[in-house]
Protein backbone atom coordinates (compact mmCIF):
# COMPACT_ATOMS: atom_id res chain seq x y z
CA UNK A 1 0.00 0.00 0.00
CA UNK A 2 1.67 3.05 -0.93
CA UNK A 3 1.68 6.66 1.56
CA UNK A 4 -0.72 9.11 1.54
CA UNK A 5 -0.47 11.73 -1.38
CA UNK A 6 -1.37 14.82 -0.76
CA UNK A 7 -3.07 17.54 -3.10
CA UNK A 8 -0.49 19.65 -2.09
CA UNK A 9 3.01 18.97 -3.71
CA UNK A 10 0.21 -2.90 26.46
CA UNK A 11 -1.31 0.39 27.64
CA UNK A 12 0.98 2.48 30.20
CA UNK A 13 -0.62 5.76 30.65
CA UNK A 14 2.17 8.79 29.81
CA UNK A 15 0.92 11.01 32.07
CA UNK A 16 1.23 8.35 35.25
CA UNK A 17 4.25 8.33 37.03
CA UNK A 18 7.06 5.47 35.76
CA UNK A 19 7.80 2.82 37.43
CA UNK A 20 8.03 3.41 41.38
CA UNK A 21 7.19 6.58 40.88
CA UNK A 22 10.45 7.38 38.87
CA UNK A 23 10.40 8.92 35.65
CA UNK A 24 12.72 7.38 33.65
CA UNK A 25 14.38 9.53 30.44
CA UNK A 26 13.93 7.86 26.82
CA UNK A 27 16.91 5.89 25.86
CA UNK A 28 17.10 7.93 22.47
CA UNK A 29 14.98 11.00 21.77
CA UNK A 30 15.84 14.17 19.37
CA UNK A 31 17.38 17.80 19.61
CA UNK A 32 18.64 17.17 22.83
CA UNK A 33 20.71 20.00 24.42
CA UNK A 34 24.62 18.61 24.19
CA UNK A 35 24.97 16.43 28.14
CA UNK A 36 21.36 17.43 28.49
CA UNK A 37 18.76 14.68 30.25
CA UNK A 38 15.53 15.22 31.33
CA UNK A 39 14.72 15.69 34.95
CA UNK A 40 18.54 17.19 35.02
CA UNK A 41 17.35 21.13 35.12
CA UNK A 42 18.79 21.89 31.61
CA UNK A 43 16.88 23.27 28.50
CA UNK A 44 16.16 20.67 26.16
CA UNK A 45 15.81 21.92 22.54
CA UNK A 46 13.23 20.20 20.77
CA UNK A 47 13.56 20.19 16.56
CA UNK A 48 10.10 22.22 15.06
CA UNK A 49 8.88 23.36 18.06
CA UNK A 50 8.60 26.99 16.41
CA UNK A 51 5.99 25.74 13.71
CA UNK A 52 2.39 26.25 12.68
CA UNK A 53 1.35 25.60 16.85
CA UNK A 54 3.71 28.24 17.74
CA UNK A 55 2.39 30.72 15.62
CA UNK A 56 -0.84 30.30 16.77
CA UNK A 57 -0.07 30.62 20.58
CA UNK A 58 2.26 33.52 19.55
CA UNK A 59 -0.22 35.34 17.72
CA UNK A 60 -3.57 34.70 20.42
CA UNK A 61 -0.81 36.48 23.02
CA UNK A 62 -0.22 38.94 21.26
CA UNK A 63 -4.35 39.30 21.41
CA UNK A 64 -4.26 39.13 25.06
CA UNK A 65 -5.82 36.08 24.70
CA UNK A 66 -5.67 31.97 24.75
CA UNK A 67 -6.04 29.97 22.06
CA UNK A 68 -8.83 27.64 21.34
CA UNK A 69 -8.37 23.89 20.37
CA UNK A 70 -11.60 21.83 18.92
CA UNK A 71 -11.55 18.26 18.85
CA UNK A 72 -13.74 16.34 16.05
CA UNK A 73 -13.46 12.82 15.35
CA UNK A 74 -13.27 12.09 11.67
CA UNK A 75 -16.13 10.24 10.11
CA UNK A 76 -18.51 11.25 11.94
CA UNK A 77 -21.32 11.09 10.90
CA UNK A 78 -19.72 10.70 8.09
CA UNK A 79 -16.05 11.44 6.77
CA UNK A 80 -17.18 14.42 4.72
CA UNK A 81 -19.69 15.47 7.26
CA UNK A 82 -17.28 15.31 9.98
CA UNK A 83 -14.77 17.88 7.42
CA UNK A 84 -17.67 20.28 7.33
CA UNK A 85 -18.01 20.53 11.35
CA UNK A 86 -14.24 21.01 11.66
CA UNK A 87 -14.40 23.61 9.12
CA UNK A 88 -17.73 25.08 10.63
CA UNK A 89 -15.55 25.29 13.75
CA UNK A 90 -13.03 26.96 12.28
CA UNK A 91 -15.28 29.56 10.93
CA UNK A 92 -16.75 30.11 14.08
CA UNK A 93 -13.92 31.07 15.99
CA UNK A 94 -11.68 27.85 16.74
CA UNK A 95 -7.74 28.34 16.22
CA UNK A 96 -6.32 25.10 16.01
CA UNK A 97 -8.65 21.44 15.19
CA UNK A 98 -7.57 18.15 16.55
CA UNK A 99 -8.76 15.45 14.25
CA UNK A 100 -9.76 12.35 16.35
CA UNK A 101 -8.20 9.21 14.76
CA UNK A 102 -11.00 6.35 15.76
CA UNK A 103 -10.11 3.36 17.93
CA UNK A 104 -11.42 0.53 19.02
CA UNK A 105 -10.18 0.24 22.15
CA UNK A 106 -10.33 4.11 23.37
CA UNK A 107 -9.00 4.16 27.14
CA UNK A 108 -8.97 7.48 27.73
CA UNK A 109 -12.52 8.72 25.78
CA UNK A 110 -15.91 8.88 28.03
CA UNK A 111 -19.12 7.87 26.74
CA UNK A 112 -19.86 10.25 23.79
CA UNK A 113 -16.43 10.94 22.27
CA UNK A 114 -16.68 6.60 22.10
CA UNK A 115 -19.92 6.86 20.86
CA UNK A 116 -19.10 8.75 17.75
CA UNK A 117 -15.73 6.96 17.22
CA UNK A 118 -17.70 3.67 17.21
CA UNK A 119 -20.17 5.24 14.58
CA UNK A 120 -17.17 6.26 12.44
CA UNK A 121 -15.58 2.47 13.00
CA UNK A 122 -18.66 0.80 12.05
CA UNK A 123 -18.89 3.51 8.81
CA UNK A 124 -15.41 1.93 7.78
CA UNK A 125 -13.45 5.32 8.55
CA UNK A 126 -9.84 4.33 7.23
CA UNK A 127 -6.40 6.22 8.22
CA UNK A 128 -6.63 7.32 4.41
CA UNK A 129 -9.65 9.08 5.52
CA UNK A 130 -8.07 10.68 8.58
CA UNK A 131 -5.25 12.45 6.39
CA UNK A 132 -8.07 13.38 4.09
CA UNK A 133 -9.49 15.22 6.79
CA UNK A 134 -6.63 16.59 7.95
CA UNK A 135 -5.55 17.68 4.68
CA UNK A 136 -9.48 19.51 4.67
CA UNK A 137 -9.25 20.93 7.21
CA UNK A 138 -5.70 22.26 7.55
CA UNK A 139 -6.79 24.20 3.61
CA UNK A 140 -8.54 26.48 6.20
CA UNK A 141 -5.05 27.66 7.59
CA UNK A 142 -6.26 26.76 11.03
CA UNK A 143 -2.97 24.12 12.61
CA UNK A 144 -4.74 20.62 12.42
CA UNK A 145 -3.64 18.18 14.69
CA UNK A 146 -4.14 14.59 14.76
CA UNK A 147 -5.36 12.58 18.54
CA UNK A 148 -4.60 9.17 18.36
CA UNK A 149 -3.72 6.24 20.06
CA UNK A 150 -0.70 4.97 19.97
CA UNK A 151 -1.45 1.63 18.09
CA UNK A 152 -3.01 2.77 14.93
CA UNK A 153 0.70 4.28 14.21
CA UNK A 154 2.35 1.62 14.81
CA UNK A 155 0.04 -0.57 12.28
CA UNK A 156 0.66 2.00 9.55
CA UNK A 157 4.10 2.32 9.84
CA UNK A 158 5.81 5.42 12.68
CA UNK A 159 7.70 6.60 9.61
CA UNK A 160 5.13 6.20 6.70
CA UNK A 161 2.42 8.16 9.40
CA UNK A 162 4.67 10.61 9.84
CA UNK A 163 5.50 11.27 6.57
CA UNK A 164 1.76 10.73 5.57
CA UNK A 165 0.63 13.29 7.98
CA UNK A 166 3.03 16.13 7.42
CA UNK A 167 2.33 15.51 3.23
CA UNK A 168 -1.38 16.14 4.49
CA UNK A 169 -0.43 19.35 6.47
CA UNK A 170 -0.66 18.09 9.65
CA UNK A 171 1.15 20.74 12.20
CA UNK A 172 1.54 17.53 14.68
CA UNK A 173 -0.11 14.77 16.96
CA UNK A 174 -1.25 13.93 20.37
CA UNK A 175 -0.71 10.63 21.77
CA UNK A 176 -2.02 9.86 24.93
CA UNK A 177 -1.22 6.52 25.57
CA UNK A 178 2.48 6.64 24.71
CA UNK A 179 5.19 6.77 27.24
CA UNK A 180 7.70 8.87 27.37
CA UNK A 181 10.48 6.52 27.47
CA UNK A 182 9.06 4.63 24.52
CA UNK A 183 8.60 7.84 22.45
CA UNK A 184 12.08 7.48 20.87
CA UNK A 185 11.55 6.26 17.02
CA UNK A 186 8.10 8.63 17.10
CA UNK A 187 10.39 11.97 18.11
CA UNK A 188 13.07 11.22 15.34
CA UNK A 189 10.15 10.63 13.03
CA UNK A 190 8.06 13.83 14.00
CA UNK A 191 11.39 15.84 13.70
CA UNK A 192 12.17 14.52 10.48
CA UNK A 193 8.88 15.41 9.07
CA UNK A 194 8.06 19.08 11.16
CA UNK A 195 5.46 17.87 13.64
CA UNK A 196 4.92 18.86 16.42
CA UNK A 197 4.44 15.52 19.16
CA UNK A 198 2.40 16.83 21.49
CA UNK A 199 2.89 14.94 25.52
CA UNK A 200 -0.09 15.06 28.31
CA UNK A 201 0.68 16.13 32.13
CA UNK A 202 -1.89 15.31 34.54
CA UNK A 203 -2.49 16.45 38.54
CA UNK A 204 -1.06 13.52 39.81
CA UNK A 205 2.10 13.98 37.25
CA UNK A 206 5.17 14.18 39.71
CA UNK A 207 7.56 17.28 39.04
CA UNK A 208 10.35 15.04 37.75
CA UNK A 209 7.33 13.41 35.14
CA UNK A 210 6.73 16.98 34.54
CA UNK A 211 10.31 17.92 33.36
CA UNK A 212 10.36 14.56 31.46
CA UNK A 213 7.47 14.74 29.64
CA UNK A 214 8.20 18.79 28.74
CA UNK A 215 11.64 18.35 27.65
CA UNK A 216 10.73 16.18 24.70
CA UNK A 217 7.07 17.97 23.93
CA UNK A 218 6.44 20.76 20.99
CA UNK A 219 3.73 22.87 19.84
CA UNK A 220 2.25 23.33 23.38
CA UNK A 221 1.64 20.96 25.94
CA UNK A 222 -1.59 19.33 26.98
CA UNK A 223 -2.81 19.27 30.60
CA UNK A 224 -5.29 17.33 31.50
CA UNK A 225 -7.37 19.24 34.00
CA UNK A 226 -8.56 16.18 35.97
CA UNK A 227 -8.08 12.53 36.32
CA UNK A 228 -10.52 9.98 34.20
CA UNK A 229 -11.87 10.30 30.97
CA UNK A 230 -12.89 12.69 28.60
CA UNK A 231 -16.53 14.33 29.10
CA UNK A 232 -18.26 17.73 29.25
CA UNK A 233 -18.36 18.65 33.60
CA UNK A 234 -20.22 21.19 35.33
CA UNK A 235 -17.18 22.07 36.61
CA UNK A 236 -13.02 22.29 35.54
CA UNK A 237 -11.16 20.22 38.15
CA UNK A 238 -10.06 22.67 40.22
CA UNK A 239 -6.64 21.11 40.46
CA UNK A 240 -5.83 22.80 36.60
CA UNK A 241 -4.60 26.39 37.98
CA UNK A 242 -1.92 24.57 40.15
CA UNK A 243 -0.90 22.05 36.81
CA UNK A 244 -0.29 24.97 34.93
CA UNK A 245 1.03 26.60 37.22
CA UNK A 246 3.84 23.60 37.66
CA UNK A 247 4.37 23.31 34.07
CA UNK A 248 5.09 26.91 33.67
CA UNK A 249 8.08 26.37 36.14
CA UNK A 250 9.90 24.05 33.92
CA UNK A 251 9.11 25.39 30.25
CA UNK A 252 8.40 28.23 28.08
CA UNK A 253 6.08 26.21 25.94
CA UNK A 254 2.44 27.46 26.06
CA UNK A 255 -0.23 24.99 28.14
CA UNK A 256 -3.61 24.15 26.82
CA UNK A 257 -5.93 22.79 29.65
CA UNK A 258 -8.62 19.65 28.14
CA UNK A 259 -10.94 17.83 29.47
CA UNK A 260 -14.70 19.22 30.96
CA UNK A 261 -14.99 22.44 29.31
CA UNK A 262 -18.26 22.83 28.08
CA UNK A 263 -19.36 25.94 27.08
CA UNK A 264 -17.85 29.80 26.64
CA UNK A 265 -18.11 30.36 30.45
CA UNK A 266 -15.95 27.32 31.28
CA UNK A 267 -13.69 28.18 28.54
CA UNK A 268 -13.63 31.86 29.91
CA UNK A 269 -12.27 30.42 33.60
CA UNK A 270 -9.77 28.23 31.65
CA UNK A 271 -8.67 30.82 29.70
CA UNK A 272 -7.67 33.46 32.69
CA UNK A 273 -4.95 30.93 33.25
CA UNK A 274 -4.01 28.60 30.83
CA UNK A 275 -2.38 29.67 27.24
CA UNK A 276 -4.98 27.62 25.44
CA UNK A 277 -8.45 25.49 26.29
CA UNK A 278 -9.34 22.33 24.28
CA UNK A 279 -12.84 21.43 23.98
CA UNK A 280 -14.02 17.91 22.77
CA UNK A 281 -16.88 16.46 24.08
CA UNK A 282 -19.19 18.87 24.34
CA UNK A 283 -18.41 19.80 20.41
CA UNK A 284 -18.84 15.88 19.45
CA UNK A 285 -22.07 15.92 21.75
CA UNK A 286 -23.80 18.35 19.81
CA UNK A 287 -22.81 16.84 16.22
CA UNK A 288 -24.73 13.66 18.27
CA UNK A 289 -27.61 15.09 19.44
CA UNK A 290 -28.29 16.57 15.95
CA UNK A 291 -28.12 12.87 14.83
CA UNK A 292 -30.41 10.93 16.89
CA UNK A 293 -32.60 13.47 16.87
CA UNK A 294 -32.56 12.95 13.00
CA UNK A 295 -32.78 16.84 12.32
CA UNK A 296 -30.05 16.45 9.43
CA UNK A 297 -26.57 17.41 8.67
CA UNK A 298 -27.21 21.42 8.84
CA UNK A 299 -29.17 21.09 12.07
CA UNK A 300 -25.75 19.33 13.47
CA UNK A 301 -23.66 21.91 11.56
CA UNK A 302 -25.83 25.06 13.19
CA UNK A 303 -25.06 23.46 16.51
CA UNK A 304 -21.63 23.27 15.94
CA UNK A 305 -20.96 26.70 14.78
CA UNK A 306 -23.26 28.06 18.07
CA UNK A 307 -20.86 26.32 20.67
CA UNK A 308 -18.06 27.02 18.80
CA UNK A 309 -18.91 31.04 18.74
CA UNK A 310 -19.74 30.79 22.33
CA UNK A 311 -16.33 29.19 23.19
CA UNK A 312 -14.50 31.79 21.03
CA UNK A 313 -16.49 34.54 22.96
CA UNK A 314 -15.61 33.30 26.30
CA UNK A 315 -11.61 32.53 25.23
CA UNK A 316 -12.14 36.17 23.90
CA UNK A 317 -13.78 37.82 27.11
CA UNK A 318 -11.26 36.08 29.61
CA UNK A 319 -8.50 38.31 30.81
CA UNK A 320 -5.46 37.30 29.44
CA UNK A 321 -3.22 34.61 31.08
CA UNK A 322 -0.38 35.42 33.03
CA UNK A 323 2.04 34.23 31.10
CA UNK A 324 0.72 36.60 27.58
CA UNK A 325 1.05 39.71 29.84
CA UNK A 326 4.39 38.90 30.96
Amino acid sequence: MTGFVSRNPSFTSPIQNGPAGQAHPPEHTRGWTAGARPGDGQQVVVQGTRGRLADSFAAARKEGRSVLVGYLPAGYPTVDGAIAAMRAMVEAGVDVVEVGLPYSDPTMDGPVIQDAADAALRGGVSTADVLRTVEAVADTGAPTLVMTYWNPVERHGVERFAADLAAAGGAGVITPDLPPEEAGPWLDAAGAHGLDPVFLVAPSSTDERIRLVTSITGGFVYAASLMGVTGARQSVGAAAEGLVERVRAVTDLPVAVGLGVRDGGQAATVAAFADGVIVGSALVAALLEAERAGTGREAGLAAIRVLAADLAAGVRAAPAPAAATS
